[in-house]
């Protein structure tokens, strides 16, 4: 028997002039109900996650990380101020993020002509794949996690981050940059440019 978790909602993905990559996972609908989870890489390399505990060992568990924070994550996303795609205000344990997310980008006006049962399905990861490595670097869409899991990404959009304020026990880790290295917390990145991605991710174990 093979146990299969879906989860649908909106990763956010940063980079800051620390060099600390910040990936938001804000997940409307999943096994564990709503929820959402940070995954912080700073400039040495370190990783870390902070979630709830109610999700923190699968998350570990499907991922890698050097440390894990067990605490509340709460994230509020409003939509049409002060910028196209609005304002995502999250409160992660020692993690405080403000992100302002722009216009769709030209990735998500070609990903909204997909229908979304399309750009969904783990089987059409498997072709967007090749694709991504190719044009997005650290990109995939496809791969192995922890404990003999598989899973796939299927975006249906994509909007720009455009300005960043995050903090780190409460210590500015500096102005937006590029998601540059990509992060290491699975088998692939965010977009190197930061970004807010619609997606429904598959994990098959």
């Amino acid at each position: 028997m093979v146990d299969m978790w879906r989860f649908d909602g909106r990763i956010l993905g940063v980079g800051t002039a620390s060099g600390t990559r910040v990936v938001l996972g804000v997940w409307d609908r999943s096994p564990f109900g709503a929820f959402a989870d940070a995954m912080v890489e700073d400039g040495a390399g370190h990783r870390r996650l902070v979630a709830p505990a109610h999700v923190a060992e699968f998350v570990a568990s499907t991922y890698g990380f050097d440390d894990v924070v067990e605490a509340p994550v709460r994230v509020r996303h409003d939509v049409g101020a002060p910028a196209p795609g609005g304002l995502v205000v999250a409160q992660a344990g020692p993690l405080g993020l403000r992100a302002v997310v722009g216009h769709r980008t030209s990735l998500g006006r070609m990903l909204r002509l997909l229908p979304r049962r399309l750009a969904t399905a783990p089987s059409f990861a498997g072709l967007t794949d090749p694709v991504a490595r190719l044009l997005l670097d650290g990109v995939r869409t496809r791969g192995t996690a922890g404990n003999g899991r598989r899973e796939t990404y299927g975006a249906t959009d994509v909007h720009g981050v455009v300005a960043v304020h995050a903090t780190w026990e409460g210590a500015d880790l500096g102005e937006l940059a590029d998601v540059d290295p990509p992060v290491r917390f699975g088998f692939g990145s965010t977009p190197r440019r930061p970004s807010l991605t619609r997606v429904v991710t598959m994990v098959r174990g």
